[in-house]
């Protein structure tokens, strides 16, 4: 009879000390299934509900303020430099952006990566009161104030309409289909914006292009909104960039924004891998122990082996084996009790989350299991080894 053969048999003959050992895999495979497809799944509704703080970079004209004075008199400040920023300066700092997030991330595509928002602002009257006229890249826009919802109407599609806040509307008395006079051009009210809590409900939106040309500014614009979303994207590194190398122009990194998804992630990361990780040492601690026991109670077998011929590479092998068996299975059933903890679980931590099955964890459990299990079994194989043929005589 082979080695495996004997091995097989004696697994079956067996089952419930070897199915307390696919246990101890088990426990920790699943753990650490579950820990991994939760996180992707959790990083997913991160990334989503971050996107609602909006630019996490702004570009805006590098306007310096110089105190006024004669001699210990002060005469207050003024500022200095262009209110505009060239319009023409927007692909120079697209290059920079997505240039240094392709570069974080080691991305070598083409195609833009950073969503990047024009502003143009216009104080101007509407039925005699003063209102902000916004000029916008509508597409570019929306990505960037994505919780912006339309409560009547619809959403600019052409450069003749335009989108009020709610608040502007109400105190301007706009409806939709309402005509809106910009110097001799006219847009017509398309939209009205849902409340927001933000300075957005006093304004109106209206593309860009149709606010330059109304008030003489083309190819100027007020600010740039930058929304770099990604769990590594180097938003200090890229204000520095474009700081550096454009004139005229200063970017700053809203910090709060960049460090709280930055630090959630890194936290959350953080925790998911020390905590599969002492479940892996409790999972492996636990197949040892099984292992340990069944070498004890297995005296009288191995002594016999050892007395018809059997080598300690041979007992060796044997017990490896068996580490085989219980690795496979406990991947298996890990893999597979793994997911299913994650799919309870995982709307607990991440209301909203809806895990599911990722099938490139399934080898990262077989692979985890049998480690778990072999590993387990070294000094359990060892410890067979030095048995001798006059212990298993002392067993009976």
């Amino acid at each position: 009879m082979k080695l495996y053969q004997m091995v097989a048999k004696d697994v079956m003959r067996r089952k419930r000390r070897v199915a307390y050992a696919i246990l101890g895999v088990v426990i920790g495979t699943m753990t650490v299934v579950a820990i991994l497809t939760i996180a992707q799944a959790g990083q997913a509704r991160i990334y989503g509900q971050l996107e609602k703080y909006g630019a996490n970079l702004q570009v805006i004209p590098a306007i310096k303020s110089i105190t006024m004075g004669l001699g210990d008199l002060s005469l207050g400040t003024v500022a200095v430099g262009e209110n505009y920023i060239g319009q023409d300066k927007l692909p120079q700092i697209r290059q920079i952006a997505d240039g240094e997030i392709k570069k974080a991330l080691k991305i070598q595509t083409e195609g833009n990566i950073a969503t990047i928002a024009p502003k143009l602002f216009i104080s101007h009257e509407v039925k005699g009161t003063s209102v902000v006229f916004v000029g916008i890249e509508p597409e570019e826009e929306i990505k960037i104030k994505s919780w912006w919802q339309v409560k009547q109407g619809k959403y600019i599609e052409n450069g003749k309409q335009a989108l009020a806040g709610t608040m502007a509307a109400e105190l301007l008395k706009l409806n939709i289909g309402d005509p809106v006079s910009l110097k001799g051009d006219e847009v017509t009210i398309a939209g009205i914006l849902d409340e927001t809590g933000s300075g957005d409900d006093y304004q109106i939106f209206v593309a860009l292009s149709t606010l330059q040309k109304a008030f003489n500014k083309e190819g100027l614009i007020t600010s740039i909104d930058i929304r770099a979303l990604c769990n590594a994207c180097p938003v200090e590194v890229i204000a520095d960039a474009i700081h550096q190398n454009i004139a005229g122009v200063r970017a700053v990194a809203v910090k709060q924004v960049a460090d709280t998804e930055m630090g959630m992630l890194e936290k959350i990361n953080r925790f998911m891998l020390a905590l599969a990780g002492v479940t892996l040492v409790v999972g492996g601690f636990g197949v040892a122990n099984t292992l340990m026991t069944s070498i004890h109670e297995r005296i009288k077998d191995i002594g016999i082996m050892r007395a018809v011929g059997a080598s300690r590479n041979q007992i060796i092998k044997a017990l490896i084996y068996e580490a085989i068996i219980i690795g496979v299975a406990g991947g298996i059933l890990g893999y597979g009790v793994g997911t299913l903890l994650a799919y309870i679980i995982g709307p607990l931590i991440f209301e909203g989350t809806i895990a599911t099955f990722v099938p490139q964890y399934f080898p990262v459990s077989l692979v985890l299991a049998l480690f778990i299990a072999t590993l387990a079994t070294l000094y359990p194989a060892f410890r067979a080894t030095q048995i001798r043929v006059a212990d298993s005589f002392r067993s009976l």
